[in-house]
This record gives C-alpha cells, structure tokens and sequence, in this order.
C-alpha cells in the first residue's frame, strides 16, 4: 500500500479571460502541450504545424464525429498543407478491437504513412485509445495527436499516453504506453454531448476531488448542472483543473508503475461492471461512478475514510446525474471479473482506497470477505 495526498497544483497559464491557455505534460524530450479553448477545430493545422507536424496525416473519427466536425479538422490541416486522409469507425467500444486496428492499418498504408507521418485522433475515449495504438504500433510507433471531442477524454483518456484495444475477457487487456504530440481539447464541441454523455465525463472530473483536490468538488457542488454544459469559463476551469491534475501525476509516474494508480479510484469495480453488464450497458462514467461509490464504502469499511466525506461524493454525483445505486449484479460475476484486472499484482488485485478527500492510498489489498460484503450491505440500493 502507498500513500498519496494533496499536493499544490502550478497553475500558471489557467486564466479564464483569455480564449486559449496551455497545460504542458513534462516528460523531458517527449513533453507536449494540452491546448484548451474554443475554435481549436479550425486552428488545429496552426497548432500541429507548431509541434513539427508536416506531411501526411491520417484523421481516425467515428462514424457519429466525423460528420459533425470531419470537415472543418480536414480543412484546418489542409490550409496548412497537410495531405489528409479519413477513416471512420463505428461508434461504440466494440470499436475498440483487432478488426478496427487492421482497418487503420490498411488506411495508413494505402495513404503512405511513413515514420515522420501522424495519425490525428478525433472522437471520444474509444477513438483516441484505438488510433494511439495504432500509432504506437505501425512502423513501430509514429506520432499522434488527440482531438478530444467528449468532456470525458479532454479530462481524462486523451491525456497521459494510454492506448489500447479490449479483449473478450476484459478492456484494455492489449495496450501500450505511447504519448501523443498534442492534446487540442476545444470546449465548443462539448455543446453537442448529449446530457448523459456529459455527466459521464464528470464522473472523471469528480474523481480528481476526490484523490487529489476538494476544491474540484466544491466547484460542481456550486454549478448549476442545467447550465454547466453551456458555461465555457467554468468548463474551462473544470478542464484545466482536471488536465493539470492528470499532467502532474504522469509526469511523476508515466508507466503507473506506482503513484499512477491513483488515477484508477472507482475503476477496479467500475470495468468488472462494464465487462459483466456487457459493453455498452453503462456509460464508462456511469460505471465509474458506481465504482467510485463502491470504493468510498471500501474506504469507510476497512480504511477510516468518514461517513460524512462518503456522503459528500455521492452527493455530488447524484448531482450530476449520475448512478449510485448499485445494479442487480451477482457477487460471483464481479469477482470473476475482477480477478481479470490488468493490474494485479502476485494474484492480489489492490484498490485505490481514500483516507480523506484529496488523501488517498494506493496498491491496497482487501479481503474478499470485506469487498463482499460491501457489495451486498453497504451500496446505496434503488
């Protein structure tokens, strides 16, 4: 078990009056920026072109993306006189697998993609996981770039390098670590998420109040979450926050070989609900915050974490719109499930457990008959 608390985020450069502001990943030669702002669809061929981005690019998006902002990123990228080539995928997680990956393969080789080459991300979770895998394997590994259009990858999935593809026995079994050369994460295409996919990527951002700053919880305790969609200088701060947070853990711990693991609270039991529920059931986030609830009572069971900060979280999740309740899941399949997770170590899966808000521990091994009965006794019920 290791310990990780509240630390003070840098926050220079996260100023709400001006349109554009920078997070930069600090990973010696391999740092890059997160550009965070509205119009960056249309002055994305400036900003790659910054990075030492030139030649041939493969755009990778899904088949909802693409026509709502296909045009205008193939536009930008050509003012700059970039040679773009598409590939849409269908939406959904079940994107996330062997058969897509060829499909970009073949792409990327039909449109002579060589190793100066770039493979561009546009579209959610699923699409930046599935074309950074790409890029980190064709050619032994070529540069990318991720244009995050879900709240949920700008906060989370586009950011830190993890790219990967699901098997039938569980998500992200088939991965590697591969950093992008820029995240451009433009706010305005957050207005056409529908509300539940938007609550979804405020499961991660609640996350973030919980295993590092409170003030995060504080915040979407005071927004409005009828209006939160349509507020770009408090997403902005949501954003920022939430990138700056992730920037600075993998910049301590790119291969989560240990402090990396905090990003995980709530997901040890969030992907056993998404792999027995069947893909597509639940939301990521959605299943992330039935998560993040189930390790908040973990926490008050086995680790001094109080009633009144584990009330807090659900609080603010039901806020947002999103579930507490725990489905009608047997014990036995999400044990079977979670003896699948990726990160166990020696046979002992470990939890990411909290002793307070913003103080959390990671690699911590519980009891099955603990992590039973918490299912069964402590999880809110509908």
């Amino acid at each position: 078990m290791r310990r990780y608390g509240y630390y003070p985020l840098n926050r220079s450069g996260m100023n709400s009056e001006i349109m554009n502001t920078t997070c930069t990943v600090e990973l010696a030669q391999r740092a890059y920026p997160i550009v965070i702002g509205t119009g960056l669809l249309d002055q994305a061929g400036t900003h790659v072109r910054a990075c030492g981005i030139s030649g041939r690019v493969l755009v990778v998006s899904d088949e909802t993306v693409h026509p709502l902002y296909g045009a205008r990123l193939r536009d930008a990228l050509e003012r700059e006189e970039l040679g773009v080539t598409e590939l849409t995928v269908p939406v959904g997680e079940s994107s996330k697998c062997h058969t897509q990956l060829l499909r970009i393969y073949d792409a990327a080789l039909a449109a002579g993609l060589e190793r100066a080459s770039t493979i561009i991300a546009l579209g959610g979770g699923v699409v930046g996981d599935l074309a950074g895998y790409a890029a980190a394997t064709y050619l032994r590994g070529i540069r990318y770039v991720q244009v995050p259009t879900s709240l949920l990858a700008m906060v989370d999935s586009a950011v830190g390098g993890k790219t990967g593809v699901n098997l039938p026995q569980g998500k992200n079994l088939i991965g590697a670590f591969h950093q992008p050369t820029a995240v451009l994460a433009d706010l305005s295409v957050l207005e056409t998420l529908s509300p539940r996919e938007f609550a979804a990527g405020l499961a991660e951002v609640i996350k973030y109040g919980v295993i590092v700053d409170p003030d995060v919880l504080s915040l979407l305790e005071q927004a409005d979450p009828d209006a939160l969609q349509r507020q770009p200088d408090t997403l902005r701060d949501v954003v920022q926050r939430s990138c700056a947070i992730k920037a600075e853990v993998v910049r301590r711990d790119e291969r989560e070989g240990g402090l990396r693991a905090i990003l995980n609270f709530g997901h040890t039991l969030g992907h056993a609900l998404e792999q027995v529920c069947g893909y597509g059931e639940w939301l990521h986030g959605e299943a992330i915050a039935i998560g993040m609830v189930y390790a908040a009572r973990l926490s008050q069971r086995v680790h001094g974490f109080s009633t009144a900060e584990s009330e807090r979280l659900i609080a603010v999740l039901q806020r947002h719109r999103l579930p507490v309740h725990a489905p009608a899941v047997s014990w036995p399949a999400l044990l079977e499930a979670l003896q699948r997770d990726k990160k166990k170590k020696a046979g002992t899966v470990g939890f990411v457990l909290a002793r307070a808000l913003g103080q959390v521990d990671y690699g911590c091994a519980v009891a099955e008959t603990d992590l039973h009965a918490v299912w069964e006794e402590d999880m809110p019920r509908s």
